[in-house]
């Protein structure tokens, strides 16, 4: 009897958790899963984005540690995606993949789940190889769930979209009724890496992802489109770039966002470096860059239409 009564408490408090929390609102929103960077040193999942559309979760943006639990926290479905779009190939970008898929795997779905990713270089695969490192019946680590890339049509299962990521434009890799995606190869160093567009009839939001100043295509694809949302990158301060040029210090996110145009700029995948020289951080932005400046938090529900 006692027994009982904790698990129906159990799943009272569960589905109170998922109603307090299930849905961004309105037409299209963007809910931040994971706003940290790969250190676990700030109680924040890594990254992690979900793009809600008239109240369904349609996009899954990387998959870093922590976004299994938060994709539960959000009340998001696996079955009602239409893609998961991984930007690289960096474990605080993918590492909660395999969980989400292995959840998913006990669900029906009609259509199989696009997987997008970038093409691979010298010391990463690309999405096709990664995918089968994973699922391969034979050699995959997670073979037993090689049904995921073989399974019957009606089970759930997953099907690569693999993008070049040394193009020079933007790829439209789905095109719905009521929403687009484009992935824009930027430059991370040596890992071949995607930023990735989604609009609709009632605004657009940028995941502009881990990405160098010497992101040039990213930067000439994206002038002047004025998103109503774009998610930058917040991993470091101080002076211009870093030694292997991964990432975009503030004041090129200041002139990234003030290119494009940008409604309203979220700084996420932070890093404890950068929060501590937040005030010179936001300076440095604000010398190129007028417009509204939030720092992203897990659970942060970014409405874009109502």
């Amino acid at each position: 009897m006692i027994r009982s009564r904790v698990l129906i408490a159990a799943s009272i408090l569960a589905a109170q958790i998922a109603s307090a929390t299930a849905a961004c609102p309105g037409k299209f929103a963007v809910e931040v899963l994971g706003s940290g960077g790969p250190l676990a040193d700030d109680a924040r999942a890594s990254s992690s984005y979900l793009v809600w559309i008239e109240g369904k979760s349609r996009l899954l943006v990387d998959a870093g540690g922590g976004s299994f639990v938060r994709f539960g926290e959000a009340g998001a479905d696996m079955t009602t995606l239409d893609a998961v779009l991984i930007s690289h190939f960096h474990a605080d970008h993918v590492s909660d993949l395999a969980a989400l898929l292995k959840s998913a795997s006990f669900d029906k779905k009609e259509e199989a789940l696009m997987i997008a990713g970038p093409s691979g270089g010298a010391a990463f695969p690309g999405l096709n190889a990664f995918l089968a490192a994973h699922y391969d019946p034979l050699n995959g680590a997670y073979r037993y769930l090689s049904k995921l890339l073989s399974g019957e049509v009606g089970a759930f299962r997953i099907a690569g979209f693999e993008v070049d990521a040394t193009g020079e434009g933007a790829t439209v890799i789905l095109d719905k009724a009521d929403f687009k995606v484009e992935a824009v190869p930027v430059n991370h160093g040596d890992v071949p890496a995607l930023a990735y567009i989604v609009s609709t009839d009632d605004g657009a939001a940028v995941f502009a992802g881990d990405q160098s100043l010497l992101s040039e295509t990213f930067d000439r694809v994206l002038a002047g489109r004025q998103p109503d949302v774009l998610i930058a990158h917040h991993a470091i301060s101080g002076a211009r770039g870093q030694p292997r040029g991964l990432h975009r210090d503030p004041g090129s996110i200041g002139e990234m966002a003030a290119s494009a145009g940008a409604k309203r700029l979220i700084l996420s995948h932070n890093m404890k470096r950068a929060l501590d020289d937040w005030r010179a951080g936001r300076k440095a932005i604000r010398k190129s860059y007028k417009g509204k400046i939030d720092l992203a938090e897990d659970g942060m529900c970014l409405v874009i239409a109502r």
